[in-house]
């Protein structure tokens, strides 16, 4: 059963159309919060183009379904309880976004000028993006702490919970879609401009390096 396939169905899924709705609108604040998926998704829209951003998103969106499996098998609560595996996540996610964010900010340009004429700059496969669009989300074990306290506010025990489950997670999954890829990676194209010259591309990759130095700071010392 998928959300909008009628008022009646949907009900039998999540309760009420109602709660649906509001199951939508916390997904829609928590994609426009601004986070370490927000600043990926514009990196990749700026260095290979609107389009090609969408490998990033779906490699999030992945390991948003990831998040919610863990929960759904209660997994969620271990890592939730045990002070010390939470850490090793946590640390390990940070260390992660550190290192993006020093590759980023020490990249090299990838568009050549000679004599007044720019070359194309070059676009990243779709794998590798796909991959740390994975690993960005992945290693945040805030997320699945986050998604601890919050998936059981949208689930019925005594409703079929495969069907809540399926319902939750494609809703979360393409409201983040549609945020990403219609908000991040839309407003970053105005930047994109600045990718002709050299040092456009400088300053961009020091700015999204230190914007993804900053994030992984704050996963490892905010609590």
């Amino acid at each position: 059963m998928r959300p909008g396939v009628g008022g009646h169905a949907l009900a039998s899924v999540v309760v009420s159309p109602t709660l649906w709705l509001a199951l939508l609108g916390a997904s829609v604040i928590i994609s426009l919060t601004p986070g370490a998926g927000a600043v990926n998704t514009m990196a990749n829209s700026i260095a290979s183009g609107w389009r090609r951003a969408i490998w990033g998103i779906l490699g999030q969106q992945t390991a948003l379904v990831v998040h919610v499996a863990i929960v759904a098998a209660g997994l969620g609560a271990l890592v939730a309880a045990s002070p010390v595996l939470f850490e090793v996540i946590r640390y390990a996610g940070a260390a992660y976004l550190i290192l993006l964010g020093v590759r980023q900010f020490l990249a090299r340009p990838t568009v050549v000028e000679d004599d007044g004429v720019v070359a194309v700059p070059l676009r990243e496969r779709a794998w590798p993006m796909f991959r740390r669009g994975l690993l960005v989300n992945l290693t945040n074990p805030k997320a699945i702490v986050f998604f601890v306290a919050f998936v059981p506010q949208f689930v019925r025990p005594d409703l079929p919970l495969l069907t809540q489950y399926l319902v939750l997670t494609a809703t979360v999954v393409a409201v983040d879609i549609v945020v990403m890829w219609g908000v991040f990676a839309t407003a970053a194209r105005g930047l994109a401009r600045l990718t002709a010259h050299t040092s456009g591309q400088r300053l961009l990759n020091r700015l999204f390096g230190t914007l993804f130095v900053i994030v992984g700071v704050l996963l490892a010392v905010v609590h």
